[in-house]
């Protein structure tokens, strides 16, 4: 900084180049960065031309208006979050690495603000904004506040992308952040089941469905920027000029936010040591949990696996992807009307993988696991207790899904037989799971996203499918009584007997599964071991 002097007014350019030289020398690192950064380019700007070409082809559309506000405002919600999910994906994001520099918050503010607009996302948002004020601006003076509303939207979310890194900035730079990353892909998959569940709903209604929340994010930056081009249109030029004032007040509002929180972070001492050690107190006083859970080692290995769920990154992604996707698949299909309510049995199938491999997420710490272990009966009681946890969140969790599939699609006579059908699967994948972990253990990297040890795939590949199929043959009494019951005459009224009979089944072969396990746990000890560390 000492070339351009301790003055902010070449503060500007100063930054942007900076940016840039981040974005070439993190390309310089390898190819295959050079390649996928190249081809992400690409793929953004067809689907940006694709979109632009269907926003401009809406135009003279009796809807145009409810299509493009809606869109704004989900363009401006991916900007407040990509941030938070995606906090490596741009180092600018992380203003403390400013905190020694002479510079002036307003001068920092403006400068990075410029900088924010250097970007695939910005690029994409510049044509995603203009499709939409060619497809409802009609007559010159709705152009002119067309122009002025892409400006101030694209502002809008560019500040509050901004605002919300760096009221986080703290969180994205440590563990809560990297989980959050990881749940990245989790948020993805449900909102593009959300966005696949919308447009089925708008292919059976039309668009004239969004017309009502339309009139309501007309008056919501920075869709009402986009609003306000609507207006004009239409010759409303008083409410035109109060959308986009609108759209200014929140940019004002944004920067004023994003700044005081920047002066706060580049002034104030860094307490996170402070808290940990406080949240580490207030760990070692409570005791709920263990007094809530059995005495001896089963309320020890209970509680260690749900603290793990909780505090491992990679366990708590699995745990959330299969909690979500068990819940969505049963409850979406229900919504649209296409489901089934045996669909619900698709939450305990989503839940009863994660009983596999389970010393994996122990990594090379099994170790100490390994020196517990003397006997068949110690193993036999360390994957009981496994299984157990599993079933503090599963049982109850299963019960819900079924329950809400039911009562979306109210069929309530086959309640009693598909929750029997959901505790007998559970049962046979908590049985393949104990005996996969014990054949077919494989290690799980603490570092990146991959959730297999390089050399690994395959042997996890082979865990979980041949587990799933091996559940799938030991329900099949369940299965087959629950065919003969719907297809003979008068067996409605003994299907409720699947419920116990399902309880019943599913309990004793998990319990005939874990001791079929133990003796081979406790004899490969070591494999085990070694197998769980390669991570």
């Amino acid at each position: 900084m000492s070339a351009y002097g301790t003055t902010t007014a070449n503060i500007t350019p100063v930054v942007v180049r900076l940016k840039v030289s981040l974005l070439r020398n993190g390309l310089k690192q390898s190819a295959g960065r050079r390649a996928a950064y190249i081809g992400s380019v690409v793929a953004v700007l067809l689907f940006s031309a694709l979109q632009l070409l269907g926003l401009i082809a809406l135009r003279g559309h009796a809807h145009a208006a409810s299509v493009v506000v809606p869109l704004v405002a989900v363009l401006a919600a991916g900007w407040a979050v990509m941030p938070l999910l995606f906090p490596g994906g741009d180092e600018t994001l992380d203003p403390s690495r400013l905190v020694m520099l002479p510079l002036r918050p307003r001068a920092l503010v403006r400068a990075l603000l410029v900088a924010s607009l250097v970007g695939i996302g910005p690029l994409f948002t510049v044509c995603m904004l203009a499709g939409s004020v060619v497809s409802v601006a009609h007559g010159g003076v709705a152009y002119v506040v067309g122009v002025v509303g892409v400006v101030l939207a694209l502002l809008v979310c560019v500040a509050l992308a901004r605002a919300v890194a760096v009221a986080n900035t703290r969180l994205l730079t440590s563990r809560k952040g990297r989980d959050l990353a990881v749940l990245s892909g989790l948020v993805i998959a449900v909102g593009a089941q959300v966005v696949n569940f919308g447009a089925q709903r708008l292919g059976s209604g039309g668009l004239a469905q969004l017309d009502g929340p339309a009139d309501v994010l007309k008056w919501v930056p920075p869709a009402s920027a986009i609003g306000a081009t609507d207006s004009a249109s239409e010759g409303s030029y008083g409410v035109a000029a109060l959308q986009l004032g609108i759209s200014a007040l929140a940019l004002a509002a944004l920067i004023a936010l994003w700044s005081r929180h920047l002066t706060r972070l580049m002034t104030a001492p860094d307490g996170s040591t402070l808290q940990a050690a406080d949240a580490r107190t207030r760990e070692r006083n409570a005791t709920g949990l263990s007094r809530l859970l059995p005495p001896g080692r089963t309320g020890t290995v209970m509680e260690r696996s749900l603290r793990y769920v909780w505090r491992d990154p990679k366990t708590k992604a699995a745990w959330v992807t299969s909690l979500a996707i068990g819940l969505i698949v049963p409850v979406f299909n229900a919504l649209q009307g296409t489901g089934s309510i045996y669909f619900a049995c698709f939450a305990a199938g989503m839940l009863g993988v994660q009983m596999y491999n389970q010393f994996g997420q122990d990594s090379s710490a099994f170790w100490m696991v390994v020196m517990t272990i003397s006997s068949p009966r110690d193993a036999y009681v360390e994957l009981r207790a496994r299984a157990l946890a599993l079933l503090v969140i599963t049982l109850p969790y299963a019960t819900l899904v079924t329950v809400l599939t039911t009562a979306l699609l109210g069929d309530w006579p086959k309640l009693p037989e598909v929750l029997g059908l959901s505790f007998a699967l559970l049962g046979a994948m908590l049985a393949t799971g104990a005996w996969a972990s014990a054949r077919f253990p494989y290690s799980i990297p603490q570092e990146g996203y991959k959730n297999v040890a390089p050399g690994q795939s395959g042997l996890a590949f082979m865990a979980v499918l041949g587990g799933m199929g091996a559940a799938a043959l030991l329900c099949a009494p369940v299965i087959a009584g629950t065919i003969w019951l719907n297809v003979s005459d008068g067996g409605d009224r003994w299907s409720w007997l699947l419920l116990p009979v399902g309880v019943v089944y599913g309990t004793a072969i998990t319990v005939g599964g874990l001791r079929l396990a133990a003796p081979r746990t406790a004899r490969q000890l070591p494999e085990i071991l070694l197998a769980v560390s390669k991570g």
